[in-house]
């Protein structure tokens, strides 16, 4: 995580106050527009106070190390001074960044009037979407989650844990694998404002079902008897147990759709078909009736 306060005052991230507060004399002697005639050397002096501001300051520079050079829209500070432009108060965005006062570090630069004139309009906390690259530190909570297959089809509920608190979140129907759901105020909190928790969901495989697109395909079992003459079996599917005619000569392999008991497309709110994929079962000749077997051995076809 960038940090470029430290690199303004030409310390470390471990260093102690007295080491920043002797980098920040040191500079400021050497910066200071009373001394220093050169170009830039004002705009140079105010960001070593700037700096200097937050670093000496327990709680504000709490907060930066906790979130670095996001609290300036991921630019560096000095990026982030340059582009504030020539008549922006300092001062006053950064009192809006990390809250409480400021000491009105302008210094001389305030006296000539270099960063006056600035209204923060309507920042609250970490707000400042308006700034123009300005941009707030990401409270939101990145994470990853597996849910039933069953419940990415038909949707529903699931329970999770997240700092410390337990909570239900609703699972839509149709949600795939590599979808990403956002929970509103579920992420961390600052300065009365809380992100959002963003989770990346993950489906677990099912023993009976395959998933394509918003199609479902699952293998049952049909009776040699039922696939040579035709009849009627039971079969269960996620929303409800349907009863499927079978015909005369079913073939092993064979499909039967079924309309409308796939998975809901989350754009069209339509669903997709269910696919039965026809698997015979031969019964064993050692369970057979002896008379029927010899029969079948003698008559059915394929023999020489």
């Amino acid at each position: 995580m960038s940090k470029s306060l430290y690199e303004t005052l030409g310390v470390s991230e471990n260093a102690s106050a007295d080491e920043i507060k002797r980098a920040y004399r040191k500079l400021a002697r050497k910066y200071h527009p009373d001394i220093n005639k050169d170009p830039g050397a004002e705009e140079k002096f105010k960001e070593i106070n700037a700096a200097y501001e937050v670093l000496s300051d327990p709680e504000k520079k709490k907060q930066y190390d906790q979130f670095g050079d996001q609290m300036f829209g991921g630019q560096n500070f000095h990026d982030f001074a340059q582009g504030q432009g020539g008549n922006v108060d300092l001062d006053e965005i950064l009192r809006n960044i990390f809250g409480g006062g400021f000491g009105g570090f302008g210094g001389a630069g305030s006296a000539r009037g270099g960063f006056g004139g600035f209204s923060s309009g309507g920042f609250g906390g970490f707000d400042m979407g308006g700034m123009g690259g300005m941009g707030a530190p990401d409270l939101d909570i990145h994470a990853k989650i597996t849910i039933p297959f069953n419940v990415a089809v038909e949707g529903g509920t699931h329970s999770l844990s997240i700092n410390g608190e337990t909570f239900d979140i609703r699972i839509p129907p149709g949600v795939k694998t590599g979808e990403t759901l956002r929970i509103r105020g579920k992420g961390k909190s600052y300065n009365g404002q809380r992100g959002d928790l963003l989770l990346k969901i993950e489906v677990a495989p099912s023993p009976e079902y395959e998933r394509k697109g918003d199609d479902l395909y699952k293998t049952i079992d049909i009776p040699l008897k039922i696939a040579m003459f035709g009849g009627k079996i039971k079969v269960p599917t996620l929303e409800k147990e349907i009863t499927l005619k079978v015909p005369k000569n079913t073939k092993n392999g064979q499909k039967f759709r079924v309309k409308g008991l796939g998975v809901m497309n989350r754009k069209t709110k339509q669903k997709g078909d269910l696919y039965l994929i026809a698997n015979i079962v031969l019964p064993k000749v050692e369970e057979l009736d002896p008379e029927l077997a010899k029969m079948m051995e003698e008559k059915l076809p394929g023999g020489e």
